[in-house]
């Protein structure tokens, strides 16, 4: 099978590497580099025309995410864009989208998903968050945990259980009363935060559309997929660095690269490497297929990469030695971001439970 990018995907990865070369430290995370993705149209790319944007698929997603990965670039194209842009794009009314999503896309202000809680882990429909109707509008109580991209955020999309125990999801203002926030780094540097909502009230419109199931489904398939091929793009760099480091740094008065095991050691990361980038190529041609087949192949591969990603990290921290260990040597970091990675949307164990199932009602 050809997996050979057309023309215009070429392009978009050649910019896109230019565009990480620059991104680095501070810059990854300003709101210039931000403003600069909207400009490229990589904010408009992953949603359909008909709602502003470019109409790109699995595979435009995947190139996008294997260079941010590649380099480390802690901008949250995922959870600040696809997660939330998903839902908006699926449950929001016109005026919702006018309101949300139109800026959204034009990097006007910024969203994040607020869906995990610590009863239900990787369970999104299992949530103790409750939404209650009143009179002029609906008023939440819950916590979520885990929420990145909320420290930059203007309002978060909020999955809650409405009275008949259906999921709704709300857009709430990160400045509403009752609404509190805990920030917190996490071993890659990214923040997270843990939000307590303390009967927050909301106006009507503050709810998107119906039963929400269906469309967090397909946020968390299309952010499961994107993470896959982000994994790659980081899982690429670490082996690339670790083979150079072998290479330079000598031993017994030859190269570290010269020695069998350490030979070995090199092709097992590579292997690992080249089988992650097979399934994170299957997750984003998935994304269109039936949901129950899309979510069985995506948890595969997503099951996969964590595998994987633990283990050219690991690889890459052992070969470089002591200092693989030292803030001051890069692959640390991607190392790092890679062991994250396992626990983002769902880990292997998580995410080998739901292949079993399938197999199992199969």
């Amino acid at each position: 099978m050809d997996f050979s990018y057309s023309d215009e995907q070429r392009m978009l990865a050649d910019t896109l590497e230019r565009l990480v070369a620059d991104a680095s430290g501070d810059a990854a995370t300003s709101p210039a580099l931000w403003r600069t993705f909207a400009e490229l149209g990589l904010l408009q790319l992953p949603f359909a025309e008909e709602l502003g944007g470019l109409g790109g698929d699995g595979i435009d997603v995947m190139i996008v995410m294997q260079a941010l990965g590649s380099g480390l670039v802690r901008a949250p194209y995922l959870a600040g864009l696809l997660l939330p842009g998903v839902i908006l794009a699926r449950l929001a009314d016109s005026a919702q989208r006018e309101r949300w999503l139109t800026p959204l896309l034009a990097g006007e202000h910024r969203l994040a998903m607020a869906w995990q809680e610590a009863a239900s882990r990787y369970d999104a429909h299992s949530i103790g968050a409750r939404a209650r109707r009143q009179a002029d509008g609906w008023v939440l109580d819950g916590t979520k945990q885990g929420v990145l991209a909320a420290e930059a955020a203007d309002a978060l999309v909020v999955t809650a259980k409405l009275d008949d125990d259906s999921l709704g999801a709300f857009l709430v203002p990160s400045d509403s009363r009752g609404l509190a926030r805990r920030d917190y780094a996490t071993i890659d540097d990214w923040i997270a935060s843990d939000v307590q909502l303390d009967s927050v009230v909301l106006p009507i419109d503050a709810h998107l559309g119906g039963d929400a199931s269906e469309a967090l489904d397909a946020a968390l398939a299309l952010g499961r997929a994107a993470l896959c091929a982000e994994a790659v793009g980081a899982m690429q760099v670490a082996c690339d660095q670790t083979l150079a480091y072998l290479k330079e740094r000598r031993q017994f008065g030859a190269p570290l690269a010269s020695f069998q095991v350490l030979q070995h050691r090199m092709v097992d990361m590579h292997l690992n490497l080249e089988q992650a980038r097979s399934m994170a190529i299957l997750a984003a041609a998935s994304l269109e297929r039936p949901a129950s087949e899309r979510d069985y192949r995506i948890s595969a591969a997503k099951a996969y990469c964590g595998e994987a990603a633990r283990f050219v990290a690991e690889q890459a921290i052992q070969l470089h030695g002591a200092m693989g260990m030292t803030e001051e040597c890069q692959v640390s970091r991607y190392a790092r971001h890679l062991v994250m990675f396992d626990h983002h949307l769902g880990d292997v164990d998580h995410h080998l439970e739901c292949v079993s199932e399938r197999l199992t009602a199969a």
